[in-house]
Order: C-alpha cells, then sequence, then structure tokens
C-alpha cells in the first residue's frame, strides 16, 4: 500500500531508496503526524524542530515519487511511499474507530430503550 506524505521542508529523498518514517499518532482524532524520516540509503535524517510527544509509530518503505515544490511558506516536499510495514499505526488507529463507533451504537440503542435479549417466542404446538 503507497501513501503520500507531504512535509513543509525541503526533504529531496531519491526515488528508490528506502525510508523510515516515524510518526506520531492521535489516537482520539485517528491522525497521525510526520515527526521524522530518515534515508536508510544514505543516513540523512529530516526531522521537525519540536520534540514529539505521545505514542510514536515507525514504518519502512521505498520512495516511489519525490517533488520538491518553494511556495511562499516555505518549500514543501511530496513523497510517495510504498509502505512496508504500516500496518500497526492503521490498525491500532483503525479499531479505535471501531470501538468508538460500537460505543456510539450502544448509547443509541440504550437511548431508544432496545433491550439486549428479546424476548423469545413461546412454542408452537399444533
Amino acid at each position: 500500500m503507497d501513501r503520500t506524505l507531504v512535509l513543509a521542508a525541503s526533504a529531496p529523498i531519491p526515488v528508490g531508496h528506502r525510508v523510515e518514517v516515524a510518526e506520531q499518532l492521535d489516537l482520539v482524532g485517528g491522525t497521525s503526524a510526520v515527526v521524522a524520516i530518515t534515508d536508510l540509503e544514505t543516513g540523512v535524517r529530516y526531522q521537525r524542530a519540536e520534540e514529539p510527544s505521545g505514542e510514536l509509530s515507525v514504518w519502512q518503505g521505498v520512495v516511489l515519487t519525490t517533488t520538491v515544490t518553494s511556495t511562499a511558506d516555505g518549500p514543501r516536499t511530496a513523497m510517495k511511499i510504498d509502505a512496508v510495514r504500516s500496518g500497526a499505526a492503521g490498525a491500532d488507529i483503525a479499531l479505535r474507530g471501531a470501538d468508538a463507533a460500537a460505543d456510539a451504537a450502544r448509547v443509541e440503542a440504550d437511548r431508544w430503550g432496545s433491550d439486549p435479549f428479546p424476548e423469545s417466542e413461546p412454542d408452537r404446538f399444533w
């Protein structure tokens, strides 16, 4: 599965290079933000200035495309990466989303007064 990352920095990592991506997870909001990318071929690490807080997920992949753009706000890099091991972070966020949906369904069922154990119909004899 490929992923597209957009960074507010100049990170010209060549196509075909293996990278390691560290993301800060926001489990409540179900989002993530890239904290650092390390080019495993050259050892160069591109990192945000502020220190990450909270839970981190680290995954690896291969760079498919890299586009560095000069904007009025500064450089911007867009990379498409073929993720090798991104399942853990995505699965954790998806499971938390599923848990939230199940909780919301329970609350809605309670609001409508549904009984979790409906009465069984009596046996009919002819």
